[in-house]
């Protein structure tokens, strides 16, 4: 068996950062906390952190791609989806799956959990998918969305779940999207961008970088 390649390894942990991977499992989370009486109120607050934390993407992506709102010095054109969401998720996906341990095991998963999302903004640069401003941003807004839910968690009941069940649910969107396949979340984001804008293309990268070059008040 020959061993796995960069030009595999790298699209292999970009998919763990996928939409269509992660938004199933957010909803999973959801149902988890929801479950007992005891902690629906953190299923709640994790509802309202995590929704903030996708509006903010969605609001920088379509800013972007419809106005062309970005900064050009910092090559930024949006928060890193993969990696904000990644950072949102994994952390508290991890926390949940050792909820039966003690304090220290759950905070060393959350830990795990947000290193992952790391790897997986490192894969985004690999993939030349965004800059390191864009993977950076996404990082601290994913980072900041777990961060808070799990900080919120200090002193209030968790659920104590059984492992198994727990990473058997969250792999379930497997099951349903082969492994390695994309969301089509950019294809449309860029139809709504163009129908809010009212425009027929896109702003892209290069729109961006070509603002680099544009000579100020005709001074090269």
């Amino acid at each position: 068996m020959q061993p796995l390649s960069l030009d595999a390894f790298w699209p292999a942990v970009t998919w763990f950062g996928d939409s269509g991977f992660l938004l199933p499992a957010a909803l999973w989370i959801a149902a988890w906390l929801a479950l007992p009486p005891a902690t629906r109120p953190s299923a709640w607050r994790w509802v309202f952190l995590f929704g903030l934390g996708c509006s903010v993407i969605l609001v920088s992506k379509l800013a972007f791609l419809g106005w062309g709102v970005g900064i050009a010095a910092l090559n930024f054109t949006g928060f890193s989806g993969h990696t904000a969401l990644s950072a949102s998720i994994w952390p508290v996906a991890c926390w949940l799956v050792v909820s039966r341990r003690d304090h220290f095991i759950r905070v060393a998963a959350a830990t795990f959990g947000l290193v992952f999302a790391a790897i997986i903004g490192v894969s985004r640069l690999a993939l030349d998918a965004h800059s390191g401003s864009e993977v950076a941003a996404g990082l601290a807004l994913g980072a900041a969305v777990s961060g808070m839910f799990l900080w919120w968690q200090r002193g209030l009941p968790h659920p104590r779940l059984s492992w198994l069940l727990v990473v058997l649910s969250l792999a379930s969107p497997a099951l349903l999207q082969r492994p390695g396949t994309a969301a089509p979340t950019q294809g449309a984001l860029e139809v709504i961008a163009m129908r809010l804008a009212g425009t027929d293309r896109v702003y892209t990268r290069a729109d961006l970088l070509a603002r680099r070059h544009t000579p100020r008040f005709g001074i090269e």
